[in-house]
């Protein structure tokens, strides 16, 4: 009786594992439908696209939109495709994304193993920066911008972003050094190291985990970044302004299968990010949460 029970439930249990995956593949794929649609209408020609069944494979299949949206597809007032949109975002992107991590580690190990007098009230001040709006800090970092003379340029654009992601990258170090023994630092300090050599050597080794979390979220958070693109970008506007442009500027019939190629453009550098570390991203948090 025992062993037909034991069997029952191995059934019943496989039944079970079984629907739940079919249900995550279901989900997979209603998830994954508009990437499809985008992906396969790309590498078709206009033609077959405004002929109607955008879920159909191509009849032809062509890379011309890919390349007139890189190059040669009209951005405003120039045919520049988004080529000269992307570097921008480069440039922008990589030293935001270092100057934010960088100080929100010091920041982190400042605020947990070098005690100050008032040091929660700037923990707390720098918690809260990070639930402003984006929109109620424009007029500020506009008349910023203006004064330091960076107004619509890609150095404006990235000091925009670190002032606006140290918030965020104060809080995941912070919480990560929480529980870092802080009796080794103090023995550092008794045989000699000071401020950096303590970081440098004792904590930023043992920072990876975190530091994975705080780069992509601010890769991802600055990568797909519109409203400050589109109002301090000037003339060193960035992808998402760039292919917001893109769509709008299209004159006489829509380019569908230009404007397909160009939002996967778009989308490449954050897909190939989650999928290189995207699952350290996981780790680091529930890293971070446990240490906290």
């Amino acid at each position: 009786m025992s062993a037909v029970s034991q069997d029952t439930a191995v059934r019943t249990g496989r039944v079970a594992r079984t629907f739940i995956y079919l249900v995550l593949l279901l989900f997979a794929l209603f998830y994954l439908l508009p990437l499809y649609v985008m992906g396969i209408n790309s590498l078709k020609p206009l033609a077959e696209i405004t002929g109607g069944n955008m879920m159909a494979l191509p009849q032809t299949w062509t890379l011309e939109a890919w390349k007139s949206a890189w190059s040669t597809a009209q951005i405003g007032v120039s045919p520049t495709g988004l080529r000269p949109y992307f570097l921008n975002s480069i440039l922008m992107v990589v030293p935001a994304v270092a100057i934010s991590t960088i100080v929100g580690a010091l920041n982190g190990y400042v605020l947990t193993k070098w005690r100050f007098r008032y040091d929660t009230i700037v923990f707390g001040l720098m918690l809260f920066s990070c639930f402003i709006p984006f929109q109620i800090v424009l007029i500020p970092m506009a008349l910023v911008l203006g004064k330091l003379g960076l107004a619509g340029s890609v150095p404006g654009l990235i000091l925009v972003h670190v002032v606006y992601g140290i918030g965020f990258t104060t809080l995941y170090y912070r919480n990560y050094y929480a529980a870092f023994p802080t009796e080794l630092v103090k023995a550092a300090q008794i045989d000699g190291a000071g401020f950096f050599r303590i970081f440098w050597r004792i904590l930023l080794p043992v920072s990876g985990p975190i530091t994975v979390v705080s780069v992509i979220w601010q890769f991802t958070n600055i990568w797909n970044d519109f409203l400050f693109g589109v109002s301090f970008g000037g003339t060193s506007q960035p992808m998402t302004a760039a292919l917001n442009n893109l769509v709008q500027s299209s004159t006489g019939v829509k380019e569908y299968n230009v404007h397909f190629a160009g939002a996967i453009i778009a989308a490449l550098p954050t897909l190939f990010v989650y999928i290189v570390a995207g699952r350290y991203f996981v780790r680091g948090l529930m890293a971070g949460s446990v240490k906290g």
